[in-house]
């Protein structure tokens, strides 16, 4: 049989817009498709939530996949190895309390579980903004294609809504810091100072599982 390059275009256009807008009223949206988006995105899954993932590369795994300084190898302790095990990631002790994976195993099977659990992934689509209700509560993301603000085009975004967003987004925190810069809120989390600080493994990862909660109502 012959190849009809219409009909492949056609296929195309017609299963993505026909996904994508199935999700643009949805339970979660997550900014971002490295691990701790990825994570978040299959336990909520798992428990019926619909979720989707926006992720401004065309590639998921944030940076995971260099591992440390370009050596595909990442390390957890104890309390995170029940993490990698759920996927079937193949972990190697390393003395005592840490643990060794490869980290293009753990991207590939992380993004596969997830997907398995029923979320889905939007790539290339970049948040810029956040959705406001009328109580300046967050209830969803404004998103344009990654591609648009590379090329520097003035293009206006489109929006989804959703009852909660996650901000996984990594040491930049881009979503918090929005909320912080546009909404300033008076309170809590967001009206001190957010964002990557310099290195300091022990204070950094405890600080992330401190501040990993509602910082900002959705």
């Amino acid at each position: 049989m012959g190849i009809d390059d219409i009909t492949i275009t056609k296929t195309i256009f017609n299963r993505f817009t026909e996904e994508f807008k199935d999700f643009f009223d949805i339970d979660i949206a997550i900014a971002g498709a490295g691990p701790s988006g990825l994570t978040a995105a299959r336990y909520l899954a798992e428990v019926g939530r619909k979720v989707a993932i926006f992720e401004r590369k065309l590639s998921i795994g944030g940076g995971m996949w260099g591992g440390g300084m370009m050596f595909p190898v990442i390390v957890v302790q104890d309390e995170a190895k029940h993490l990698l095990e759920e996927c079937n990631i193949d972990i190697r002790r390393e003395g005592r309390g840490y643990w060794s994976a490869d980290s293009i195993e753990a991207v590939v099977k992380l993004c596969s579980k997830t997907i398995d659990a029923g979320a889905k992934i939007f790539n290339g689509i970049s948040v810029e903004d956040v959705l406001l209700d009328k109580d300046n509560r967050v209830n969803g993301f404004v998103i344009n294609w990654s591609s648009i603000d590379v090329a520097g085009l003035h293009v206006d975004p489109l929006t989804i809504r959703a009852k909660y967003c996650i901000d996984a987004t990594g040491h930049a925190a881009e979503i918090c810091s929005i909320v912080k810069k546009k909404v300033k809120p008076k309170t809590g989390l967001l009206s001190k100072d957010i964002g990557e600080f310099s290195m300091h493994a022990d204070i950094g990862e405890k600080a992330v599982v401190e501040n990993t909660r509602e910082v900002y109502p959705g």
